[in-house]
């Protein structure tokens, strides 16, 4: 019965197996790139930092950003990847995650390097279906969206709103050819139908992070650096990712106050003249 019971949830001593964090050792805000390297870059950026964990593609460090308490774990690549990451998270105490990635832009008008903040996500994931039926909604919390704009707003930089669409494939699935240029009509006509239905751009992960955290009554959102342009065929890898990490730790700040603010006049939920 023992061994059954650590079957249903793994852990190596108290630490849970895939991201090796047990309880209290990261704070509620976590930020949720899917490059290892990105989470350094992060790090780098805070007022101090240190390693937490490193196993397999989770990499974690924690630091304090003017004086807010803050984490990084790297995520990889796809559905599954991030809902492991998630998971094990909330598990050890986080309440906050946003992902910070890059992406292609869907939008002739979005430059290189531009930020993209999602407000929804299209469910074209498999991961998610082992939560909710599909006619389920990904969406990202508006406090985490609002927080994003406002830091953005805030450090004068160039940003875009829209509905993120979320995929398995980075190939046919983003209506890029397969190996030895395989096709076929799904993937020829993917990316013309998104820009029709409005959609801002592509990436692999959140609408898994929208719909959990959702489930999960926690807050989450997404940022992207537009490294890419599938209207115009631009490709700048790394354009945007410093912009992004700055709004990113601006937000965490942001949200961080208001929720104080929250605290502060028993409210639940953030509203705009809270803070009059």
């Amino acid at each position: 019965m023992s061994e059954l019971k650590k079957a249903e949830e793994p852990k190596v001593g108290e630490a849970l197996y895939h991201i090796r964090i047990g309880k209290g050792q990261i704070p509620r805000f976590v930020f949720l790139p899917g490059d290892p390297d990105r989470v350094k870059v992060f790090a780098k950026s805070w007022d101090s930092s240190q390693l937490v964990a490193q196993e397999r593609e989770y990499l974690t460090y924690k630091g304090v950003y003017k004086g807010i308490e803050l984490a990084c774990t790297s995520t990889g690549i796809g559905s599954g990847a991030i809902a492991i990451a998630v998971e094990e998270l909330l598990r050890v105490g986080a309440d906050t995650l946003i992902r910070t990635g890059t992406t292609g832009a869907l939008w002739k008008d979005i430059g290189i390097g531009d930020l993209i903040i999602s407000v929804g996500a299209f469910r074209a994931d498999g991961a998610t279906r082992a939560y909710a039926p599909i006619e389920y909604p990904a969406v990202a919390n508006y406090e985490v969206v609002n927080a994003l704009v406002e830091a953005a707003e805030t450090l004068g930089v160039n940003y875009w709103l829209g509905i993120t669409y979320s995929t398995d494939s980075f190939y046919l699935g983003q209506g890029r050819p397969g190996f030895g240029g395989f096709t076929n009509e799904y993937s020829e006509k993917i990316v013309e139908t998104l820009k029709k239905l409005n959609v801002v751009n592509m990436e692999m992960e959140s609408s898994t992070l929208f719909t959990l955290a959702s489930i999960y009554k926690v807050r989450a959102g997404s940022i992207f650096a537009a490294i890419a342009n599938r209207e115009t065929g631009e490709f700048v890898p790394n354009a945007g990712v410093e912009t992004m990490v700055k709004v990113s730790n601006e937000a965490v700040k942001i949200l961080y106050e208001w929720d104080q603010k929250k605290k502060e006049k028993g409210k639940r939920y953030f509203y705009p003249s809270l803070i009059k």
